[in-house]
């Protein structure tokens, strides 16, 4: 114990726990009791238990959404009150991460230096609750068997707040005075369990398709180039807000000096948690781990973001690949560096200040990329010979023919040499492998698929979904790829693996009947005003004219910048439309053929409309993949499911109470965390 402070007392729901209740494992359920049957009682909780948030304020944002009805109820709190929005972009920029990816060895949480990957203690609450007269003066003992009990008095109603050595139990005792002079007294354990748990992955795993921060739009048209028989036609789209170089297409427009170039243009770039894997806070994940802390009341989650877009088992995996995009600010070094290989690095890290830790669980989603399944929705929507040519010179068209070949021959040894990888730092387990399975993107319902057509796609003039190869794909994804995926993840069939009892992963897949229903065609009369007047599904969703789309480029009645990103929908898919106006994203790591020569390409056009996350999850789709993998993760990790109750948020802290703390931190650790 380093040290304690004095705090308010704000009663969490739901997190009580009788004397004899504070003795369970750490992962027990809290008892919850009504306070006017029971006599004084501790409760404690940790403070800011997912500690990839340096802010106490951000995880109660989502301890106050949580209402035990699961992440996607959440998400759905979160985001009315974001007004579609987005929750996620406040909080990007006080994480326990840098740009490129990299955890810090230390990081500053709630004015605290601590070690990131290893803690060494963590913050907790402790308040009496139950049955205290108002008056009543608590004198409060803490002893972790290192030293003298430190001991502090305050009136019962008020809390204490302080610093618990991980890995020993702190035995917190209250003696309290009633207001006739008689004393009681109530005694909790407080151990503090941490789990370290890895997301690892493509571009599902790492939340693509949900810039943390999405681009802001420009009501007015930019110019891009489209190749046409005989040469090039124009044609506009919106625009990044704020940017001053030229919105046409003819370069002798440009102003001079007025931030022209493609740096200019990236400084407006959607901002993400990872710029080069277009890792995202949305991710199912992420939402699964921060889900884990927000239930779990006496745990915290050390969470280690690694998933990556577009990364296979060998290139993203094992090897580094390309970069997707390059941050805003900064360097860019252009390549995203393998996950095992930041996974080891991690680990070495933390066994510095603690030897003994180890990964409580891996969350694991690869092997679309593996069939180039993004090349295959290429394939269904790139209708203009012309622009096919140009994706199929890139290498980046392909049928299900070449697809199935990969899955047959190609995923099965691949996905061995990750079970190798994998399996001596989860102990020897793979059950500590959580595997989610994909959810099928162009299900209209059940066995129904996404009819095609130009609705969501027509945000590039030689795009439509070409309804005989969706359902060729539809058949592929559900027929071959999702049950390869679950033979290879759960050692099914013979030879498969070399030991199944410790090779066979936790496997998920509970969220897919839920996608049936909401794929990238669902409609609903719910869904966003913009989406249902200026989504056209007969592809008329811009105006042709150039000279009225160049100020205007929408053609129904509202500007671009009236889109919201993250408003509930009936699609639980990004279409291309969805793409460009959450993300907008000009990729980086394109092969020769397809690098642009200026903003307003033709190649950077077409490019620009899908590699923000076209056919893949919304949040709403990442919280109900998040809500079927977290009964797999409590039964991992031991953790029971928390009853299903409505929390209330709590209510704001009032300042920290003056006086003495009863145990002097280190000079390094600022007094407000005292």
């Amino acid at each position: 114990m380093r040290g304690i402070a004095l705090g308010a007392c704000a009663l969490f729901l739901a997190i009580s726990g009788l004397d004899t209740a504070a003795a369970q494992p750490a992962s027990a359920p809290p008892l919850a009791l009504p306070s006017s049957t029971v006599g004084p009682r501790i409760e404690w909780e940790v403070k800011n238990r997912f500690r990839l948030f340096k802010n106490e304020a951000d995880f109660q944002r989502h301890v106050a959404a949580s209402h035990g009805d699961g992440v996607l109820a959440a998400e759905g709190r979160l985001e009315r009150g974001s007004e579609g929005r987005g929750w996620a972009q406040d909080m990007l920029d006080n994480l326990c991460v840098d740009q490129t990816g990299r955890i810090p060895e230390f990081c500053q949480r709630d004015g605290a230096r601590e070690v990131y990957l290893a803690p060494e203690d963590h913050r907790v609450q402790v308040t009496l609750a139950g049955d205290v007269p108002p008056g009543s003066a608590c004198v409060w003992q803490f002893d972790d068997s290192d030293g003298a009990p430190q001991a502090t008095a305050v009136p019962c109603q008020e809390g204490v707040r302080l610093r618990v050595r991980y890995g020993r139990t702190t035995v917190a005792t209250a003696t309290i005075t009633l207001p006739n002079g008689t004393t009681q007294s109530s005694t909790a354990n407080i151990q503090v369990q941490d789990f370290l748990i890895a997301g690892m992955g493509d571009s599902i795993a790492a939340g693509e398709g949900n810039p943390d921060r999405p681009v802001a739009l420009d009501d007015g048209g930019f110019c891009f180039r489209r190749f046409i028989l005989g040469g090039l036609s124009e044609y506009f789209r919106p625009g990044r807000t704020g940017f001053r170089g030229s919105r046409a297409c003819d370069p002798a427009l440009a102003t001079p000096g007025g931030g022209n170039t493609a740096a200019d243009w990236a400084k407006l770039n959607a901002r993400w948690l990872n710029a080069a894997c277009h890792r995202s806070l949305y991710g199912y994940q992420m939402r699964t781990a921060l889900a884990l802390a927000v239930e779990n009341p006496k745990i915290a989650v050390t969470y280690l973001p690694l998933g990556c877009t577009g990364a296979t088992i060998d290139v993203g995996f094992f090897n580094s690949q390309r970069a997707r995009e390059c941050p805003p600010t900064g360097s860019c070094a252009g390549t995203a560096p393998a996950q095992m290989d930041r996974l080891k690095e991690a680990l070495a890290l933390a066994r510095r200040h603690r030897a003994d830790r180890a990964l409580d669980l891996v969350l694991l989603t690869i092997g679309a990329n593996d069939v180039s399944f993004s090349w295959l929705v290429a394939d269904v929507i790139v209708e203009s010979a012309l622009e096919r040519t140009l994706f199929e010179q890139g290498g980046m068209i392909i049928g299900v023919p070449e697809a199935q070949k990969a899955l047959d021959k190609d995923v099965p040894p691949d996905f061995a040499k990750l079970r190798a990888a994998l399996k001596p730092l989860v102990g020897g387990n793979l059950a500590k492998v959580v595997f989610v399975n994909y959810g099928n993107p162009i299900l209209a319902a059940p066995g129904k698929v996404c009819p095609g057509g130009r609705l969501g796609f027509d945000v590039h003039p030689a795009f439509n979904a070409d309804p005989v190869r969706l359902r060729k794909i539809a058949d592929f994804v559900s027929q071959k790829f999702l049950p390869k995926m679950k033979t290879l993840a759960r050692c099914d069939g013979t030879g498969t693996c070399r030991d199944p009892a410790t090779e066979r992963m936790t496997f998920v897949d509970s969220h897919q009947a839920a996608f049936a229903s909401h794929g990238f065609c669902a409609q609903a009369e719910g869904d966003p005003e913009f989406d249902r007047a200026c989504f056209s599904a007969e592809g008329n969703s811009f105006q042709s004219d150039p000279a009225g789309a160049a100020n205007d480029p929408m053609a129904c009645q509202f500007g671009a910048s009236a889109f919201r990103p993250y408003a509930s929908r009936a699609r639980w898919i990004r279409t291309a439309n969805d793409s460009y106006f959450t993300a907008m994203t000009f990729p980086e790591g394109l092969p020769a053929v397809m690098r642009p020569s200026d903003l307003h390409d033709a190649t950077w056009a077409a490019a620009s409309a899908v590699y923000g996350g076209a056919i893949h999850p919304t949040a709403e789709g990442h919280a109900a993949m998040a809500d079927a993998a977290l009964p797999a993760v409590r039964d991992v990790l031991g953790l029971r499911a928390p009853p299903q109750i409505r929390a209330e948020p709590l209510a704001p802290l009032l300042p920290q109470l003056g006086g003495q703390s009863i145990a002097q931190p280190p000079s390094s650790t600022p007094p407000e965390a005292r």
